[in-house]
């Protein structure tokens, strides 16, 4: 037991916490004055219904406890929200301050009738119509009541304060992988978000990766961008180390994006846009799809073996310097070979687990599309 005793103690130091108890009004006064940052783009991955949120609001005003709510000190002293957005959007927006991701504030929640409180329906903090309008002794109730916060400090670890983030929001209306993941990766390095973000909207990725519209709404083209970049620089170290494909996406987003690494932004946006536009005029819509060689044609929906042997091996050749049209060519061609590769036959039949058939997608990709 002493090795496990070690790595305890050794965890335990990674991070560094302290605690107290504040009240919603001091808290609304510390997002007012910016020394409280919940990432607006946070707000994306919102998912209350107006149900959940009036039952919210409800239990506050009836003095039931909330639960905790984690932060991170940053090293300009703001507290980074960590664990507790839901909670905290909906106060700030039922009082009116919650803003907009340009800075604006946004339309104020209105909670709908509850079980206890079928008056608080409509309710508004301030509005033009007092008796729609909360009353002081409410207002002053309502931010009176306490919430104990949790201080992950500044000299913690980045990668745990990660790591928890990541283990913490897992409760209420569970987010999917990616969107976790799109947290994380504002709060370890917001510029690369945006940089992320921008290249998902690119018109030949968008024409080329038509995705269902559930899958669009659970941060899937995010994936497929984090995916080509993580493909492009893969670590079989890091691979190694992971039984789930997730947690090894964690960490390479980690370390390729954290705020100290080398990755050239400008280089690599470049390599997206030259790598989508020549599989755009390439394939159109059938870019990721499965070539059906006995009905000579395109067939099925978005293939993720697909995108990742053909998108991978396409930047390849653009890091290459290849003439376009020779590169086109190549796409059209050996796009059409892929499906009947016996490594690819093989991987996409078997169990492989998902993060081996990630790797094998690569490599058939590169002999297939590069080796030639």
């Amino acid at each position: 037991m002493t090795d496990l005793n070690k790595e305890i103690e050794k965890a335990r130091h990674n991070i560094r916490t302290d605690g107290y108890a504040m009240s919603i009004g001091e808290l609304a006064s510390m997002y007012e004055d910016n020394e409280l940052e919940i990432h607006p783009a946070f707000q994306r991955v919102f998912r209350w219904s107006e149900e959940q949120k009036s039952n919210f609001i409800e239990s506050i005003f009836l003095g039931i406890p909330i639960p905790s709510i984690f932060v991170s000190q940053r090293q300009d002293g703001v507290w980074d929200l960590v664990d507790g957005l839901q909670r905290l959007s909906t106060i700030f927006s039922f009082m009116n301050k919650l803003r907009e991701e340009n800075g604006e504030i946004r339309e104020p929640f209105l909670p709908e009738a509850t079980k206890y409180l079928p008056a608080l329906k409509g309710v508004q903090w301030e509005a033009e119509d007092s008796s729609n309008s909360l009353s002081n002794n409410l207002k002053l109730l309502f931010k009176r009541q306490k919430i104990s916060v949790n201080i992950i400090e500044r000299e913690s670890d980045d990668e745990a304060k990660l790591e928890l983030f990541q283990r913490l929001n897992t409760g209420g209306s569970t987010l999917t992988p990616q969107e976790v993941r799109n947290c994380l990766l504002i709060m370890l390095n917001n510029s690369a978000f945006d940089f992320i973000q921008d290249l998902t909207k690119y018109p030949s990725f968008q024409r080329t990766v038509l995705v269902t519209e559930s899958k669009e709404e659970q941060a899937y083209y995010y994936e497929l961008v984090l995916r080509f970049f993580i493909n492009r620089y893969a670590s079989d170290e890091a691979r190694s180390k992971h039984s789930d494909v997730h947690p090894y996406l964690n960490e390479e987003t980690i370390r390729l994006f954290d705020a100290n690494s080398s990755f050239d932004y400008i280089k690599e946006k470049k390599v997206f846009h030259e790598t989508f536009d020549n599989i755009a005029i390439a394939l159109d819509e059938d870019a990721f799809k499965k070539y059906k060689t006995e009905k000579s044609k395109y067939e099925g929906g978005f293939s993720l073996p697909v995108f990742e042997a053909l998108s991978t091996s396409v930047s390849f050749l653009v890091d290459s310097s290849l003439d376009e049209s020779l590169i086109r060519t190549i796409i059209v061609n050996k796009s059409k070979e892929l499906v009947e590769n016996d490594d690819f036959k093989r991987s996409y039949s078997s169990r492989l687990r998902p993060i081996d058939r990630t790797k094998r997608m690569v490599n058939i990709g590169r002999s297939l599309f590069c080796e030639d």
